[in-house]
């Protein structure tokens, strides 16, 4: 089973064991501080977090899908203080996996040595496969029947009868089109291909309104190939309130 964790952008696998997260963009810190806007170091407060969210699903494995970090290209002096101390810290509570995102370049070169890191095309563990989704997810991941990616970011915005805007976080659950994923890894058998976008576990680095119009170099390749049908998906907020299907404006 697999659920919502509520009023937080985190999803818990009931039978394996697993919480999963994404986008925690450790570092961005620096990068608004350069900008002037100056935000206090935020590693520790994400490590004890997520150590609750450990004490309460009394989770195994803890699944990170990319952009643990946020420079790049290269790394930030915060980023090579930072990230390896709250990996180590977590590292003793669960086993740590990692499948790189966008922004992880040199993440490996930074990482203690008991955290595992796939590459950007992602890993299977069992009937689930996790991946980032800036890159073309690995054929392996196409036997799955639920799949779990990152780089997104989703969130729905809302505009009153004034004008005036708010930004929610969402989940989004969808489907891949299982002809077209036949064709593109010129496979004649794929799993069910259930699909959940995870929203960003750092609120920091913003989100993406998905019923807005989106540019197409930011979703990566299973949107813009219509392989994923964003219209078709349908969208949560973090307290589990149903928005149903997405529609852009």
């Amino acid at each position: 089973m697999i659920k919502f964790l509520a009023d937080h952008p985190e999803v818990f696998i009931t039978d394996k064991k697993i919480l999963v997260i994404s986008d925690i963009h450790i570092g961005i810190e620096y990068y608004l501080y350069q900008h002037g806007i100056v935000i206090p170091p935020q590693a520790e407060k994400f490590q004890k977090t997520i150590e609750s969210l450990i004490d309460l699903t009394k989770a195994k494995i803890l699944v990170m899908l990319g952009d643990v970090k946020y420079k790049v290209p290269g790394t930030s002096i915060r980023e090579l203080k930072e990230i390896p101390k709250f990996l180590e810290n977590l590292s003793e509570k669960i086993k740590i996996i990692v499948t790189k995102g966008n922004h992880d370049d040199f993440l490996q070169t930074i990482t203690p040595e008991d955290v595992k890191i796939y590459s950007s095309r992602g890993f299977k563990l069992g009937n689930y496969g996790f991946f980032h989704g800036h890159a073309w997810p690995s054929k392996k991941l196409m036997q799955c029947d639920y799949l779990f990616m990152g780089h997104l970011q989703p969130a729905f915005e809302f505009r009153d009868k004034l004008g005036y805007t708010s930004i929610q976080q969402v989940w989004l659950k969808g489907k891949l089109d299982q002809d077209l994923i036949k064709k593109k890894y010129k496979i004649s058998k794929t799993g069910k291909l259930n699909i959940i976008i995870v929203p960003s576990f750092n609120r920091l680095s913003g989100s993406l309104a998905v019923n807005k119009t989106l540019k197409e170099d930011l979703l990566g390749p299973l949107l813009t190939n219509n392989i994923l049908d964003i219209n078709k998906t349908v969208a949560y907020l973090l307290d589990g309130t149903c928005l149903g299907r997405i529609i852009r404006t």
